[in-house]
């Protein structure tokens, strides 16, 4: 909105600083101060309000040192990471980028169904909150929607790199690249680490990369569903979700920053996607609410995010991933929420093996998903975020090291 404005000024008026405010480093570091502030000077107002409301968390009893004396405290904070994301998105970016477009939307959409789930735990005193194949079918739809946009809208393209040419009369011709419509990703760890998705169905003969959306869709469909419920499996001890999602969005800022440039991204040698530096703006305006959050939500916790914070921070991560074609990173990059998907499915998985073989239940872990594990094992909470925290940032240095290692 601003962005707006300030091009009006110095189109009009030849304003001072209209050029400077243009510049997208500039507005992402306003975007981050402005949500710092929001999140940090207005959640402590939105804690009170939501205490005043009596919007507490139900504990359930899982045997967890400390469990108990966490009863009563606020969830629903993840209302606080979303107004502190888009005050400064509608500010600061500009509001005709579809992916700006495409990241609100995505917030919105899974912020009402976490909404909903907290809503249903607190008010209807339903434990188990929201059915689990709604918060799946909400996903699926997002992850429909998301892949539609990506593939048909005309504005999402990737660039090929400039080339210099020596003509027959030895002259130097320099030839820009043309945008073109792709359903090309970034492999990591591979010399020529560009995967085109289409190539998965050239069995079906020519012209069958025409229907390479057959395809497309379903893969992000299942990206989305799986980081999402990845967010909302690791937000379980205080500050863990938020201070993870951190290091991931930051993270993937990097690559939106040289993704967007095309100077950096031909000395990287990676693909040039033309209008997604603007993501920057949201991305620290994102990251600036987590770690506004963090201030509240770190030992001992004054409020939890709920659904209302976690699956909305999944699907927003799962789609910046993949607007900046780096989704088959998000192993590597979302490892913790990997790790504790990977140890709910293990142990629910052998539980049932075992039970059907022996007779009965046996389990792998101690107790999932894996945070809990090392709880029951006696590690306090904060020395269990910390240690998660630091295998975070190892992560996300491996993540950006594949931008020259291949």
């Amino acid at each position: 909105m601003l962005t707006y404005l300030f091009e009006y000024l110095e189109k009009q008026y030849q304003f001072p600083g209209a050029s400077l405010f243009q510049f997208s480093t500039f507005r992402a570091a306003m975007a981050i101060l402005f949500s710092l502030i929001i999140a940090t000077a207005f959640g402590k107002r939105i804690i009170l309000f939501l205490q005043k409301q009596q919007v507490g968390e139900t504990i359930r009893d899982l045997g967890l040192e400390g469990q108990q004396q966490k009863a009563g405290t606020p969830t629903m904070g993840g209302i606080i990471i979303i107004l502190a994301t888009l005050i400064p998105v509608v500010l600061f970016a500009r509001l005709d980028n579809i992916y700006i477009i495409l990241l609100i939307f995505t917030m919105l959409w899974m912020g009402v169904i976490g909404f909903l789930d907290d809503y249903i735990k607190v008010f209807k005193k339903n434990k188990e909150g929201l059915k689990g194949r709604f918060k799946v079918l909400g996903q699926v739809v997002l992850g429909l929607i998301v892949g539609a946009v990506l593939y048909f809208h005309p504005e999402v393209t990737m660039r090929d790199h400039d080339k210099t040419i020596i003509t027959s009369e030895f002259t130097v011709e320099q030839v820009k690249g043309v945008e073109i419509k792709s359903t090309m990703t970034t492999v990591p760890f591979f010399k020529n680490n560009e995967f085109d998705y289409g190539h998965l169905i050239d069995w079906a003969g020519d012209g069958a990369q025409e229907y390479a959306w057959l395809l497309f869709i379903p893969i992000i469909i299942l990206i989305v569903t799986a980081v999402s419920n990845g967010a909302n499996l690791t937000d379980g001890i205080d500050g863990l979700a938020a201070g993870t999602s951190a290091i991931i969005v930051f993270t993937l800022g990097v690559f939106a920053l040289v993704s967007g440039n095309i100077i950096f991204s031909d000395y990287l040698d990676i693909m040039y996607i033309p209008r997604v530096g603007e993501l920057l703006i949201f991305i620290t305006a994102f990251a600036g609410a987590l770690i506004g959050f963090l201030w509240y939500n770190t030992f001992p916790a004054q409020v939890f995010m709920g659904d209302t914070g976690s699956l909305t921070i999944g699907g927003v991560i799962a789609v910046i991933a993949i607007i900046v074609r780096k989704e088959l990173l998000i192993p590597i990059l979302c490892g913790v929420f990997f790790a504790e998907s990977l140890s709910v499915i293990l142990q629910v998985g052998y539980f049932k093996y075992s039970r059907n073989k022996y007779g009965e239940g046996r389990r792998i872990f101690l107790m999932s998903p894996l945070h809990h594990h090392y709880q029951k094992k006696g590690y306090h909470e904060s020395k269990i975020v910390t240690r998660f925290w630091i295998v975070g940032i190892l992560l996300a240095i491996v993540t950006v090291v594949t931008l020259k290692i291949r």
